[in-house]
């Protein structure tokens, strides 16, 4: 028995959901997602509802039936608030600018690197005390993960001085360097 799966998903005001076949499409104030389906997955609507059940209990359908749920929850959840990621910039001279659907960062290399954003992911960029701050926000789940992800890959926090991208609030655990190492010989 699937806890996640069984779950019904509510729909807030605002949000349309249709079913088609295997597609579904969800719209609301922050935008509109679709997504294809496995076959085997029955989904229906059902009084600001949405409910998934599987049709066995075999391996297979149990693992899909709470993956499609929970994927089906975060196109409501994006729709009707959004999702966000928020990166840090630390270190002398790392910084970004956003100009478009591009984010340039300039984190200690020789010339800046070059984010393309994906439609439907918006970027901004704040400062927030000694570190700048990438904000990636946008009504797919996936996406803005992902795009955060390509950001943060270009310079991941090292671990001696703690240097890098991060995600806010991400803790970095430092070694201690070549000095340690010699004390008490």
């Amino acid at each position: 028995m699937s806890r996640v799966g069984n779950k019904p998903i509510p729909v807030p005001k605002g949000v349309k959901i249709a079913l088609s076949g295997v597609e579904i499409q969800v719209e609301g104030p922050k935008g509109k997602l679709s997504r294809s389906l496995h076959p085997d997955m029955v989904v229906t609507v059902e009084d600001d509802q949405v409910l998934v059940k599987r049709p066995s209990d075999s391996k297979t359908h149990k693992a899909l039936h709470g993956t499609t749920r929970a994927v089906i929850a975060n196109m409501v959840t994006g729709v009707h608030a959004g999702f966000v990621k928020e990166l840090e910039l630390i270190g002398v001279g790392y910084r970004a600018s956003v100009s478009g659907k591009a984010v340039s960062v300039n984190a200690g290399f020789s010339a800046d690197r070059v984010i393309d954003l994906p439609a439907g992911v918006e970027a901004k960029l704040q400062r927030d005390g000694q570190s700048n701050l990438i904000v990636i926000s946008g009504p797919d789940k996936e996406l803005v993960g992902e795009t955060a992800a390509r950001i943060r890959a270009l310079r991941p926090p090292e671990p001696y001085k703690g240097k890098g991208i991060r995600y806010r609030g991400e803790h970095v655990r430092t070694k201690a360097g070549k000095a340690a190492a010699g004390v008490g010989r």
